[in-house]
């Protein structure tokens, strides 16, 4: 008997779902490790990579983090075995030496434009928040991105110096297909695209 299994598109966005509630199977340490080592490769400005994520799976972390949530997603983010924080590094810019070595200025215009700087964590940390996500997918996991917080009161309990901001939140594990809707429709290129 041949086994079809899905191409890495189909498995990454086609067939994939949100899911809102998961199946009690944990997720090991070396799954999460492996979501970043394949994650990380997804380009950033300047290669930047101001997103930090904390993988939230103890019961104490876990009711630290119900504390924030929207009473709409309470429920989502108890029934899953990990949530992450994906947050952005105030400081990113403190890495670039390393991380950007061919330019030994790139620090100074973040550390001198605090506009620029929290523009680009931004705008970058969810570029990485999407690359952890496809990436989930494409090990097996199943995904739930959700906004639905106090992102002040988050940032209070997990990023108490202030360094890191709350950018959004996944839920991983393996979903519950029983508890699938019907899936929504997607906009049409002529709606969303044009040329120019």
């Amino acid at each position: 008997m041949t086994l079809k299994l899905p191409s890495p598109a189909e498995q990454a966005f086609s067939a994939a779902r949100t899911f809102s509630k998961f199946r009690a199977e944990p997720v090991p340490d070396a799954t999460l490790q492996a979501l970043y080592e394949l994650a990380k490769w997804g380009p950033t400005a300047s290669n930047c990579q101001p997103a930090r994520y904390v993988f939230v799976r103890s019961p104490e972390g876990k009711a630290r983090l119900r504390a924030c949530l929207s009473p709409g997603n309470v429920d989502k983010v108890m029934s899953a075995p990990v949530t992450v924080i994906v947050a952005e590094d105030t400081r990113f810019h403190e890495h670039l030496a390393s991380q950007f070595a061919h330019m030994p200025t790139a620090a100074a215009m973040y550390e001198n434009n605090a506009a620029l700087a929290r523009t680009v964590a931004l705008r970058n940390s969810s570029l990485q928040g999407a690359y952890l996500l496809v990436a989930a997918r494409l090990l097996g996991l199943d995904c739930g991105p959700m906004s639905g917080f106090d992102a002040d009161a988050l940032d209070r309990s997990f990023f108490p110096d202030g360094r890191y901001r709350t950018n959004f939140l996944i839920n991983l594990g393996h979903g519950d297909t029983t508890a699938l809707r019907p899936r929504g429709p997607r906009l049409p290129f002529e709606t969303v695209a044009t040329f120019a």
